[in-house]
């Protein structure tokens, strides 16, 4: 992977990961509060969604933040995509399959689908668009993604073969992730680069008009090739920063849905003025890395002294409040092949036994790197203060998003590495064990400036672990693969294992059919008024 798209996907996870909060029932169950409500009325079919920030791009081969992701799945669409549970299902591609050693996948597409602007959807549309990911001069954000395909081959005019240059077992997850949905072949033709302004999809709704920072609006596709009759009329979507406002719009009509829901203020509005409150577990899993490379975190009886020093349950009461679950992997249970692991449970006399062995009887002083967001400089304060407790002497250190990503990317040589320990989140994207694994803790390929193992972590049974879980398609085979990696990885404690979010969002009691992904995403394609 290039640096230069590691840096700014590094910045959106430390503003939308470390800044989000979430709960913990399920989002299909609301309170007896919320249950008890009349419905509200909802005069009209256009509906308002309130959101945290702004967006940065309508084009997904060039975007990196979940966020702009949400908006686009309104109006585009991919050969495969994800369900509630993040299990990816057919869309554009009625059916697929793999060759055994996960190098060719093959697509049998819908037929009778057209874009937003008339332009047919066929396997030379396919071709188009991932011909255009996988181009080498390419400079799109998500080109990495997809590199490892070598050739896109129109098998017929609804068939297509994808053939990668190695095997790459979590494939079919990557062709899940928002970034391969499909554009016109027209609007790419005719607008290149500025397609981000122009996005042209098959989804249900079809691009209005977007003013950054003040509102972006869909309209109903009355062509739409998946149509029911719940689709609204049009969505606009409101960027409001401001976690007071975002509550006040919801209280007031203004808003029909937001998210997120402030943690704090969850329960005071749940269940009064038509609101609905709800939350799930996510696959965001929050952790403190420790370099393994520096004294002394080289020595895994101080990383496991760590993880005891820390109580979770009281970081999840005091940080999430509430809204968050412990980590029993390095992964989330929702993230496809997951494997649960014992947890560390809070012992301080055990935690200082470990450090007395490690010939730390005395602690030692030491860093915790984050951004400046308050959320993340509370989580960081928290774990200062557990610290203390076994005479580690930790200084937060918070930076300014920019500062902190020079601060772990510039690195070209690990010995160089200042980082001690990293207060951090991570979503992975695809909804696969690979892409919650190798990233962070996958040996020397993924030191920064290449990927994002702040911890400095190299295991060689574990690399050679993540690399039989991508070379073949066989999911038993992956699964194992990946279940050994985890129990290793969790008894070598590269982390601090925290929690994982919870999503958390508010609803007017009219809406049905919207919801946040694990992944923190939105899905409204299927929203709709009941009265």
């Amino acid at each position: 992977m290039r640096k230069s798209q590691l840096v700014p996907l590094f910045i959106v996870l430390i503003i939308a990961l470390i800044g989000c909060s979430s709960t913990t029932n399920n989002s299909d169950s609301n309170s007896d509060g919320d249950a008890e409500q009349e419905i509200v009325k909802k005069e009209g079919k256009d509906i308002t969604i309130a959101v945290a920030a702004n967006f940065i791009s309508m084009d997904p081969h060039d975007t990196n933040d979940t966020l702009s992701y949400s908006a686009q799945k309104t109006m585009m669409q991919g050969l495969v995509g994800f369900d509630k549970d993040m299990n990816v299902v057919p869309v554009l591609a009625k059916e697929y399959s793999a060759n055994k050693d996960a190098t060719e996948f093959t697509f049998k597409l819908q037929e009778g689908v057209t874009f937003h602007d008339g332009t047919p959807f066929n396997a030379e549309a396919v071709k188009v668009n991932l011909d255009r990911l996988t181009d080498p001069d390419s400079t799109l954000i998500r080109s990495s993604l997809f590199e490892v395909i070598e050739e896109t081959v129109v098998v017929d005019e609804y068939t297509v073969k994808v053939k990668l240059s190695e095997p790459f077992g979590a494939m079919i997850n990557t062709f899940a992730h928002p970034a391969g949905m499909m554009l016109s072949p027209k609007a790419l033709e005719e607008y290149g680069d500025e397609v981000s302004q122009h996005p042209v999809g098959t989804g249900p709704y079809v691009f209005k008009d977007w003013q950054p920072g003040d509102h972006l609006t869909v309209t109903k596709n009355e062509d739409y090739w998946n149509a029911t009759e719940n689709e609204v009329d049009s969505i606009t979507f409101k960027p409001t920063p401001e976690n007071g406002t975002r509550i006040a719009m919801l209280q007031t009509g203004e808003a029909d849905f937001i998210y997120p829901v402030p943690a704090e203020q969850a329960e005071s509005v749940k269940g009064k003025d038509g609101i609905i409150v709800e939350n799930a577990p996510s696959i965001i899993v929050r952790y403190l890395a420790m370099n393994n490379m520096k004294e002394p975190f080289n020595d895994v009886k101080v990383r496991k002294a760590i993880n005891y020093a820390i109580n979770k349950e009281a970081f999840i009461g005091v940080v999430m409040k509430g809204f968050a679950t412990p980590m029993d992997s390095i992964i989330a249970p929702n993230t496809q092949f997951y494997s649960k692991q014992e947890p560390y449970k809070y012992n301080i006399e055990k935690a200082k036994e470990l450090l007395a062995e490690a010939g730390y009887e005395d602690g030692f002083k030491t860093t915790i790197w984050g951004s400046n967001s308050s959320s993340t400089l509370k989580g960081m304060e928290f774990i200062q203060q557990q610290l203390a407790q076994i005479n580690v002497e930790a200084e937060v250190v918070p930076m300014e998003t920019g500062t902190l990503s020079d601060s772990i990317w510039s690195v070209q040589n690990p010995e160089d590495a200042e980082i001690e320990m990293y207060y951090g989140g991570w979503s992975p994207s695809t909804g696969d064990a690979d892409w919650g694994i190798r990233p962070l803790v996958g040996g020397e390929n993924a030191f920064p400036p290449k990927s994002y193992n702040t911890a400095y972590y190299n295991n060689e049974e574990v690399n050679s672990l993540i690399a039989d879980g991508l070379a073949t398609a066989d999911l038993e085979a992956r699964e194992q693969a990946y279940a050994e990696a985890q129990k290793i990885i969790w008894e070598e404690t590269p982390w601090a294992f925290l929690s994982v979010d919870d999503t958390i969002y508010g609803k007017k009691n009219y809406l049905e059919g919207i919801y946040l992904l694990p992944d923190g995403s939105l899905s409204a394609e299927n929203i709709e008024i009941v009265q």
